[in-house]
């Protein structure tokens, strides 16, 4: 089994899901709290659009909302980018009290043995991670890449 993972900040529609097809994603497994983005310019990644596009793209799409940063977690990524005066849309990296907070109250508790089991009972081969940053270094989904890397698995960033 091989990982990927994307964003969507600054792709168009079929800049991302030709991304997709491309690198043969097979599974989808999108690791947001809240499956919508607000605006008309990414709405192709709204829950029911993506869900029903990758569909038609034969790609099994995965919820897996324990991976999600609660609110209250995500606050303190909001908080400093405050504080550095950054949008999430243009940051490079995530802050070290979120990445801190994010480990021990998500990623401790989450069974990733659990996790691989399912996705290789499925016949995944060729999964995507998602969230809407686009740099992973700027999403949690880097510290999820982190972690399956200790399972001696490789992480492209697409």
């Amino acid at each position: 089994m091989e990982f990927f993972t994307i964003g969507v900040f600054y792709s168009t529609e079929a800049e991302f899901f030709n991304k997709l097809i491309n690198n043969h994603i097979d599974t989808f497994c999108d690791i947001r709290q809240r499956r919508g983005v607000r605006g008309a310019k990414y709405a192709f990644v709204n829950s029911n659009r993506l869900q029903k596009k990758l569909d038609d793209l034969n790609i099994n799409y995965l919820h897996i909302k324990e991976l999600a940063p609660t609110t209250e977690i995500r606050d303190l990524q909001k908080e400093a980018d405050l504080k550095e005066g950054e949008k999430k849309r243009n940051r490079n990296s995530l802050g070290q009290v979120f990445s801190i907070a994010y480990k021990n109250r998500i990623l401790a508790q989450f069974n990733f043995d659990h996790f691989l089991e399912q996705l290789d009972g499925s016949g995944a081969e060729r999964v995507a991670l998602f969230c809407v940053e686009e740099k992973p270094e700027a999403c949690h989904r880097s510290i999820v890449s982190d972690k399956l890397q200790t399972y001696g698995y490789n992480i492209t960033h697409l």
